[in-house]
């Protein structure tokens, strides 16, 4: 082959086995205990690879390309406390179903724990939140290594196994002695245990379950069926018809569950919240409750939705995912180990339609609050929420949109976002670690303009995530900067004292200007409508180099005209 890579086998094994299994991008953050698998990488033909310094950045980064391939990305490292800034994009990709491969470059096992400089026990070290943990044997220099070549050819076998199966991450640890520096143009290794590896299972539905499925289904007056964050375009357009044609289902959408159709209720705390005031509260809850609950995709995010179903449990709840069933509304559901496009494409012709007022009844209740929303915003002062209508009503079709957590994605669910629209955001662990870095890691693979919108917090939290060559010109990112964490601001406490705003809500008076200058950002910004608006305008606009608008919100009154609305 004409090409440089490393001459120690254990570094052709691991780059050979992510080529063979399709790994075409690889995030490498500089060390020296990696280098064997940096230069095997970086000279591999079919590998795209990325240098990112921060391993936490790096970590994110990787996982916003894996959310848009859908296929494995591996995110290498050095040793030491590298691995570790890694863990929180791993617990992300862990709970969010993302198929993320974390290399670690050790030590070899007799330089653990004798006071040697960047060693720390990395083996199994981020465990509890990968499928598998590959723990790799140093090559035998000066011997026969085939019994450690088998060893590791069948650990890293069985790590993509779990990774390609399970749409999960795994890690691979791999201890390199010295030198690490040795090069050769030839790979030495075979692929026989990888050719003889099964990866792919089909999707089989259990026939009990199916045909429970359709009798629960058949005499259910009230189906609600409740969507969390879902791929776009992967339910059929029959299925997605049927729902919204039948008067006893009513669908529950989130603003990252990527379904379009008008009958979709979208705003579900515009629905639940007004309830909670109301003195029948309990009367009309009951009305809502459903006979059969239908779940997918991944974790909700309206806690009034959570609240009102483990208060108002269905009589039956179905969840319909390949791996996983948790119990969030505190009934264990029946676990349907398919996608829920599969599930119904097979059962739609032995599933009728109900006469019922369900769908009816509550459609023009969502109207009614859409209609409500939509009034309350044209009377609200400048604040967040207002800048939130602003923002979306300008977004063009076809964006590609990626949110921050915590009030940013709170807000967007409160919204009609145009159609059709893509929506992203880490809801896996709900952190606002890592927002930024994810966003840009999509935006390299998408090939539509990305506009990322998060706050103050998320922004300079995850600020090293401009330090990066990556960046495409067509992304964008709006920061609305309310001058600390105005989310704990509608949260119960003494808001006025000063423990309060230091340690809750954590006032600052940062802005993100010198940090669009030293990146070479084009920065604009506003502090009222007309200011927004404005920009607005032209921020959407084609653009030679990455854009960030800085909207300044007043602290003190966003929480007020959010806790209104409810009220209203």
């Amino acid at each position: 082959m004409n090409k440089v890579i490393s001459s120690i086998p254990l570094a052709q094994t691991i780059v050979e086995a992510c080529a063979y299994f399709g790994v075409h991008h690889v995030v490498i953050s500089p060390g020296s205990r990696n280098a064997p698998l940096t230069l095997s990488f970086s000279n591999h033909p079919d590998i795209s690879t990325y240098s990112i310094v921060d391993e936490r950045v790096a970590g994110f980064f990787a996982l916003g390309i894996a959310q848009q391939t859908q296929k494995p990305v591996a995110v290498v490292c050095t040793s030491g406390s590298a691995l570790l800034n890694y863990y929180p994009a791993v617990a992300e990709a862990f709970y969010s179903d993302i198929p993320l491969m974390v290399i670690s470059a050790d030590r070899p096992s007799h330089l653990i724990d004798i006071g040697d400089g960047q060693t720390i026990r990395q083996e199994k070290a981020i465990h509890p939140h990968v499928t598998y943990s590959a723990c790799l044997k140093e090559d035998v220099r000066n011997g026969d290594n085939s019994n450690v070549q088998k060893y590791n050819e069948i650990e890293l076998a069985k790590a993509f196994q779990q990774c390609l199966k399970r749409q999960s991450p795994v890690h691979i640890n791999a201890p390199f002695d010295e030198p690490l520096y040795q090069q050769t143009g030839r790979v030495a290794i075979d692929l026989e245990v990888f050719k003889q590896l099964e990866i792919n299972v089909p999707s089989v539905i259990d026939r009990d379950l199916a045909n429970a499925f359709v009798s629960d289904w058949n005499k259910s007056k009230r189906k609600l069926i409740i969507v969390g964050t879902h791929f776009p375009n992967t339910i059929a357009k029959e299925v997605i018809e049927f729902w919204a044609e039948d008067p006893s289902v009513l669908v529950f959408k989130e603003t990252t569950s990527n379904l379009d159709h008008p009958s979709f209720v979208s705003s579900i705390d515009g629905i639940v919240a007004p309830i909670e005031k109301r003195v029948d509260a309990d009367e009309a809850f009951k009305q809502l409750q459903p006979d059969l609950l239908i779940s997918f995709g991944g974790l909700i995010v309206s806690k009034k939705v959570k609240a009102f179903l483990r208060n108002y449990q269905p009589k039956k709840h179905y969840h319909i995912h390949p791996q996983k069933a948790y119990a969030t509304f505190f009934m264990k559901p029946i676990h349907l180990k398919t996608t829920a496009n599969s599930f119904f494409s097979r059962l739609l012709p032995r599933l009728r339609k109900l006469d019922s007022n369900y769908f009816n009844y509550w459609n023009k209740i969502n109207q009614m609050q859409n209609k409500k929303r939509d009034a309350y915003v044209d009377q609200i002062p400048f604040s967040d929420f207002s800048c939130f209508a602003k923002i979306f009503q300008h977004i063009p079709n076809h964006e590609h949109l990626q949110l921050a957590n915590s009030s940013t994605i709170r807000y967007a669910n409160l919204m009609e976002l145009p159609n059709p629209i893509e929506v992203f955001c880490n809801r896996g662990t709900s952190g606002i670690d890592g927002s930024t870095s994810t966003a840009i890691g999509a935006s390299i693979i998408q090939q539509k303009p990305t506009t990322f919108i998060t706050g103050d917090l998320s922004f300079f939290y995850d600020s090293n995530a401009l330090w990066n060559n990556y960046v495409p010109p067509n992304f964008k990112m709006i920061v609305i900067n309310n001058s600390g964490g105005g989310i704990f601001r509608i949260l119960p406490g003494e808001k006025q004292k000063k423990y309060y705003q230091t340690y809750f809500e954590t006032t600052h008076a940062h802005n993100a200007s010198h940090l669009a200058k030293m990146y070479n950002w084009d920065y604009q910004k506003a502090s009222n409508m007309e200011e927004l608006d404005k920009e607005l305008k032209v921020f959407f606009e084609p653009q030679t180099q990455p854009k960030l608008l800085e909207i300044f919100t007043p602290r003190e009154l966003n929480d007020e005209i959010l806790l209104d609305y409810f009220k209203e």
